[in-house]
């Protein structure tokens, strides 16, 4: 089974979420980035109908096959953040 691991992570002045070193578009804040990768979470563990599927190989030769639509990743978001606490001055 494929596994796919989405990266919670500062991006551009904001956050994002990342996958394979791509990032999502740029979000406010880290709570709305952690939203949007919780959507994209869901939609990958839906379940599809079959179909057909043509692609081009690194050969470049060009296959079809058919997905079940039942064959889906496992999928983890990945969020070190931390909040800063208030810092207390003496």
């Amino acid at each position: 089974m494929v596994k796919v691991t989405y990266e919670i992570v500062p991006h551009d002045e904001g956050w994002a979420y990342r996958l394979n070193g791509a990032y999502s578009e740029r979000f406010d804040n880290h709570d709305q980035a952690l939203e949007a990768a919780r959507i994209v979470v869901r939609e990958l563990s839906l379940n599809d109908e079959p179909v057909r599927i043509v692609y081009q190989d690194e050969n470049g030769k060009w296959r079809a096959e058919m997905s079940s639509g039942d064959d889906r990743p496992e999928v983890e978001i990945v969020d070190d953040y931390q909040p800063s606490q208030g810092r207390h001055s003496a």
